[in-house]
Protein backbone atom coordinates (compact mmCIF):
# COMPACT_ATOMS: atom_id res chain seq x y z
CA UNK A 1 0.00 0.00 0.00
CA UNK A 2 2.92 2.72 1.12
CA UNK A 3 4.82 1.21 -2.22
CA UNK A 4 1.22 2.72 -4.00
CA UNK A 5 1.32 5.86 -2.71
CA UNK A 6 4.59 6.53 -3.10
CA UNK A 7 4.03 5.97 -6.87
CA UNK A 8 1.02 7.66 -7.26
CA UNK A 9 2.57 11.11 -5.66
CA UNK A 10 5.53 10.46 -8.06
CA UNK A 11 3.10 10.55 -11.08
CA UNK A 12 1.21 13.93 -9.81
CA UNK A 13 4.60 15.63 -9.54
CA UNK A 14 5.61 14.15 -12.52
CA UNK A 15 2.07 15.28 -14.54
CA UNK A 16 2.79 18.69 -12.94
CA UNK A 17 6.11 19.27 -14.07
CA UNK A 18 5.28 18.24 -17.59
CA UNK A 19 2.57 20.58 -17.88
CA UNK A 20 4.57 23.78 -17.32
CA UNK A 21 3.08 25.02 -14.23
CA UNK A 22 4.92 27.72 -12.44
CA UNK A 23 5.03 26.07 -9.63
CA UNK A 24 6.98 22.87 -8.82
CA UNK A 25 5.30 20.41 -6.27
CA UNK A 26 7.77 18.26 -4.44
CA UNK A 27 6.68 15.30 -1.79
CA UNK A 28 8.61 15.44 1.35
CA UNK A 29 9.72 12.36 3.63
CA UNK A 30 6.52 12.73 5.71
CA UNK A 31 4.42 12.74 2.18
CA UNK A 32 3.37 16.19 2.66
CA UNK A 33 3.03 18.77 -0.62
CA UNK A 34 5.85 21.52 -0.34
CA UNK A 35 5.08 24.00 -3.59
CA UNK A 36 7.97 26.01 -4.70
CA UNK A 37 8.04 29.01 -7.27
CA UNK A 38 10.88 28.06 -9.72
CA UNK A 39 10.05 31.26 -11.55
CA UNK A 40 9.96 33.67 -8.97
CA UNK A 41 13.89 33.10 -8.16
CA UNK A 42 14.80 33.44 -11.46
CA UNK A 43 12.67 36.40 -13.31
CA UNK A 44 14.71 38.97 -14.19
CA UNK A 45 13.96 42.45 -16.22
CA UNK A 46 14.84 42.33 -19.38
CA UNK A 47 15.41 44.68 -22.30
CA UNK A 48 16.64 41.89 -24.78
CA UNK A 49 14.57 41.22 -28.33
CA UNK A 50 14.09 37.53 -29.12
CA UNK A 51 16.06 36.82 -32.23
CA UNK A 52 14.50 38.41 -35.59
CA UNK A 53 14.47 34.96 -37.57
CA UNK A 54 13.07 33.02 -34.90
CA UNK A 55 10.30 35.48 -34.51
CA UNK A 56 9.73 35.24 -38.00
CA UNK A 57 9.82 31.65 -38.03
CA UNK A 58 7.22 31.33 -35.10
CA UNK A 59 4.67 33.74 -36.91
CA UNK A 60 5.40 32.01 -40.49
CA UNK A 61 4.07 28.51 -38.76
CA UNK A 62 1.08 30.69 -36.87
CA UNK A 63 -0.35 31.17 -40.34
CA UNK A 64 0.25 27.62 -41.67
CA UNK A 65 -1.26 26.32 -39.01
CA UNK A 66 -4.30 28.62 -38.27
CA UNK A 67 -7.08 30.12 -40.60
CA UNK A 68 -8.64 32.72 -38.38
CA UNK A 69 -7.23 35.30 -36.32
CA UNK A 70 -8.85 33.79 -33.14
CA UNK A 71 -6.98 30.33 -34.40
CA UNK A 72 -3.78 31.98 -34.77
CA UNK A 73 -3.82 33.94 -31.42
CA UNK A 74 -4.81 30.68 -29.81
CA UNK A 75 -1.37 28.92 -31.26
CA UNK A 76 1.10 31.83 -30.81
CA UNK A 77 -0.02 31.67 -26.89
CA UNK A 78 0.28 28.44 -27.16
CA UNK A 79 3.70 28.01 -28.53
CA UNK A 80 4.79 30.75 -26.89
CA UNK A 81 4.22 29.15 -23.68
CA UNK A 82 7.17 27.03 -24.96
CA UNK A 83 9.67 29.29 -24.37
CA UNK A 84 11.55 30.79 -21.01
CA UNK A 85 9.49 33.30 -19.40
CA UNK A 86 12.78 36.12 -21.08
CA UNK A 87 12.12 34.65 -24.22
CA UNK A 88 8.33 35.79 -24.80
CA UNK A 89 9.58 38.79 -23.18
CA UNK A 90 11.81 38.92 -26.09
CA UNK A 91 9.19 38.41 -28.34
CA UNK A 92 6.89 41.30 -26.82
CA UNK A 93 10.06 43.38 -27.31
CA UNK A 94 10.21 42.55 -30.95
CA UNK A 95 6.89 43.14 -31.39
CA UNK A 96 7.51 46.90 -29.90
CA UNK A 97 10.16 47.19 -32.57
CA UNK A 98 8.78 46.21 -35.37
CA UNK A 99 5.50 48.41 -34.29
CA UNK A 100 7.72 51.56 -33.80
CA UNK A 101 9.28 51.27 -36.79
CA UNK A 102 6.05 50.74 -38.63
CA UNK A 103 5.00 54.30 -36.51
CA UNK A 104 4.85 56.48 -40.04
CA UNK A 105 2.22 58.82 -41.86
CA UNK A 106 2.13 56.74 -45.16
CA UNK A 107 1.28 53.51 -43.09
CA UNK A 108 -1.03 55.72 -41.08
CA UNK A 109 -2.47 56.83 -44.62
CA UNK A 110 -2.95 52.93 -45.58
CA UNK A 111 -4.67 52.50 -42.42
CA UNK A 112 -7.44 54.70 -42.73
CA UNK A 113 -8.22 53.55 -46.26
CA UNK A 114 -8.81 50.28 -45.65
CA UNK A 115 -10.85 50.49 -42.32
CA UNK A 116 -12.62 53.79 -43.56
CA UNK A 117 -10.90 55.32 -40.76
CA UNK A 118 -7.87 54.60 -38.26
CA UNK A 119 -7.26 56.51 -34.42
CA UNK A 120 -4.76 55.73 -32.57
CA UNK A 121 -5.66 52.35 -31.37
CA UNK A 122 -6.67 51.58 -34.09
CA UNK A 123 -3.30 52.11 -35.95
CA UNK A 124 -1.57 49.84 -33.42
CA UNK A 125 -4.15 47.38 -34.23
CA UNK A 126 -3.59 47.29 -38.25
CA UNK A 127 0.20 47.26 -37.72
CA UNK A 128 -0.28 43.80 -35.62
CA UNK A 129 -2.44 42.97 -38.24
CA UNK A 130 0.49 43.51 -40.96
CA UNK A 131 3.07 41.53 -38.35
CA UNK A 132 0.63 38.70 -38.15
CA UNK A 133 0.65 38.52 -42.13
CA UNK A 134 4.22 37.49 -42.09
CA UNK A 135 8.09 39.09 -42.61
CA UNK A 136 7.33 39.22 -46.61
CA UNK A 137 4.29 41.33 -46.28
CA UNK A 138 5.38 43.29 -43.17
CA UNK A 139 8.79 44.37 -44.93
CA UNK A 140 7.26 45.40 -47.99
CA UNK A 141 4.11 47.43 -46.71
CA UNK A 142 7.55 49.20 -45.21
CA UNK A 143 8.82 50.07 -48.85
CA UNK A 144 5.50 50.30 -50.30
CA UNK A 145 2.06 50.75 -48.23
CA UNK A 146 0.34 49.87 -51.60
CA UNK A 147 1.66 46.37 -51.34
CA UNK A 148 -0.79 45.83 -48.30
CA UNK A 149 -3.39 44.86 -51.46
CA UNK A 150 -1.97 41.93 -52.27
CA UNK A 151 -2.45 40.57 -48.69
CA UNK A 152 -5.54 41.93 -48.57
CA UNK A 153 -6.76 40.32 -52.18
CA UNK A 154 -5.94 37.09 -50.80
CA UNK A 155 -8.14 37.23 -47.15
CA UNK A 156 -11.33 36.75 -46.14
CA UNK A 157 -10.95 39.48 -43.35
CA UNK A 158 -13.74 42.47 -43.64
CA UNK A 159 -11.45 44.53 -40.58
CA UNK A 160 -7.83 44.47 -41.61
CA UNK A 161 -6.99 45.08 -37.82
CA UNK A 162 -5.60 42.29 -35.27
CA UNK A 163 -5.80 43.29 -31.75
CA UNK A 164 -5.47 40.01 -29.79
CA UNK A 165 -2.16 39.93 -31.55
CA UNK A 166 -0.83 42.73 -29.40
CA UNK A 167 -1.59 40.58 -26.24
CA UNK A 168 -0.28 36.60 -27.01
CA UNK A 169 2.99 37.44 -25.39
CA UNK A 170 1.06 39.44 -22.16
CA UNK A 171 -1.23 36.05 -22.16
CA UNK A 172 1.78 33.70 -22.56
CA UNK A 173 4.00 35.02 -19.79
CA UNK A 174 0.71 35.30 -17.05
CA UNK A 175 0.08 31.53 -18.04
CA UNK A 176 4.25 30.44 -17.45
CA UNK A 177 4.76 32.67 -14.64
CA UNK A 178 1.65 34.39 -13.24
CA UNK A 179 3.02 37.24 -13.27
CA UNK A 180 2.17 40.54 -15.51
CA UNK A 181 4.80 40.55 -18.53
CA UNK A 182 5.50 44.88 -18.54
CA UNK A 183 6.14 44.61 -14.83
CA UNK A 184 9.47 42.80 -16.14
CA UNK A 185 10.46 44.89 -19.25
CA UNK A 186 13.95 46.78 -19.11
CA UNK A 187 13.03 50.46 -20.30
CA UNK A 188 16.35 51.74 -19.64
CA UNK A 189 17.55 49.41 -22.03
CA UNK A 190 14.53 49.02 -24.52
CA UNK A 191 13.73 52.65 -25.70
CA UNK A 192 11.72 51.31 -29.16
CA UNK A 193 8.56 51.59 -27.60
CA UNK A 194 5.17 53.70 -27.70
CA UNK A 195 6.19 55.87 -25.00
CA UNK A 196 9.35 56.91 -27.78
CA UNK A 197 7.16 57.74 -31.04
CA UNK A 198 7.77 60.29 -33.30
CA UNK A 199 5.79 63.07 -33.57
CA UNK A 200 4.65 62.71 -36.94
CA UNK A 201 3.95 65.08 -39.90
CA UNK A 202 0.80 64.15 -42.51
CA UNK A 203 1.25 64.57 -45.88
CA UNK A 204 -2.43 63.83 -46.15
CA UNK A 205 -5.51 64.17 -44.28
CA UNK A 206 -9.14 62.77 -44.85
CA UNK A 207 -10.92 66.42 -45.73
CA UNK A 208 -8.81 66.30 -48.97
CA UNK A 209 -8.87 62.97 -50.15
CA UNK A 210 -6.55 63.68 -53.01
CA UNK A 211 -3.52 64.22 -50.70
CA UNK A 212 -4.61 60.46 -49.62
CA UNK A 213 -4.28 59.55 -53.09
CA UNK A 214 -0.92 60.98 -53.44
CA UNK A 215 0.74 58.67 -50.56
CA UNK A 216 -1.29 55.59 -51.50
CA UNK A 217 -2.86 55.41 -55.04
CA UNK A 218 -3.92 52.17 -55.30
CA UNK A 219 -5.34 51.61 -51.79
CA UNK A 220 -7.25 54.70 -52.59
CA UNK A 221 -8.10 53.70 -55.91
CA UNK A 222 -9.19 50.47 -54.21
CA UNK A 223 -11.27 51.89 -51.26
CA UNK A 224 -12.33 55.07 -52.08
CA UNK A 225 -12.14 56.62 -55.60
Amino acid sequence: MKKTITSLLLIIFMSTFSQGQTSVTTVSPNSSFVAVSADSLVLNKSGEMLDENTYWAIIENSIKNTSSQEDQEIYLIAELEKLSPKEIIGFRLRTDKLLYDTYNQELWCAAYIVNDGSTDGGFDYFRCWLISKGKDAYYSAVKNPDSILQIIDTSKEDEFEFEGFAYVAVSAFKALTTRELFDFIDYNNFTTNDENYPILKFAWNVDEPETMQKVCPKLYDRFIK
